[in-house]
């Protein structure tokens, strides 16, 4: 049997790699071995570990949408925590993700100063979020976990994901932003950044808001 070393896997920008019959203990020590300052992204679903390197177009949407998703918040007056690609696992659900970017907004309160995260007897992530440019994201993963709404970029459009009865119905509205055309806005802004770049869409996006909000 040949061993290799993690460190010897390679995995190309836009790429990804599976890896089956990988145990919880496996997992965990994938995790510890690789560190956090990786380039890499992991996720995994009763014994499957996928790892993928993500592309630059993934990570400029990301922190694009990200950034709007702030001004939002801020324009709203709202308080919220970000943890980013904090990773998010448990061991009786049998999964773990690291998603593109994640917020508390009710339980906020509660992540203040958080540096690690037990989903034991901490609350997932109020909304995460995931880009989707070369592989798809697994929302079964995301329903293991009990987040309650995800986001999905791929293609130009955003589709929401409400957690209802344990299971993702798609929907048109963001359960945490009710008010709003997330979906038609966040969307168009994002193309918007394409030729006006972040900053332009950025102050675009927070007038916008703004007159949204004297209607």
């Amino acid at each position: 049997m040949v061993r290799l070393h993690l460190q010897q896997i390679q995995v190309p920008p836009g790429q990804q790699i599976l890896l089956v019959g990988v145990n919880w203990p496996d997992f965990e020590a994938i995790l510890n071995e690789l560190g956090e300052h990786r380039s890499s992204r992991m996720s995994y679903y009763q014994g499957t570990l996928e790892i993928m390197t993500p592309l630059p177009e993934h990570e400029r949407v990301k922190v694009i949408l990200g950034d709007l998703l702030k001004v939002l918040m801020d324009e709203l007056n709202l308080n919220w925590e970000s943890l980013g690609s904090t990773t998010f696992k448990g061991e009786k659900m049998g999964a773990g993700i690291e998603p593109d970017d994640c917020f508390y907004l009710q339980n906020y309160a509660l992540m203040i100063g958080k540096d690690r995260i037990d989903l034991s007897v901490d609350p997932p992530p109020d909304l995460a979020i995931e880009v989707d440019v070369t592989s798809q994201t697994n929302l079964k993963i995301y329903e293991a976990l009990q987040v309650p709404e995800v986001w999905r970029y791929e293609q130009g459009k955003i589709t929401i994901y409400l957690l209802q009865e344990g299971k993702y119905i798609e929907s048109d509205v963001s359960a945490n932003f009710n008010n709003f055309p997330i979906r038609e806005s966040i969307s168009q802004f994002l193309e918007m950044s394409k030729t006006r770049g972040t900053t332009q869409t950025l102050r675009a996006f927070r007038q916008w808001v703004r007159e949204q909000l004297k209607i």
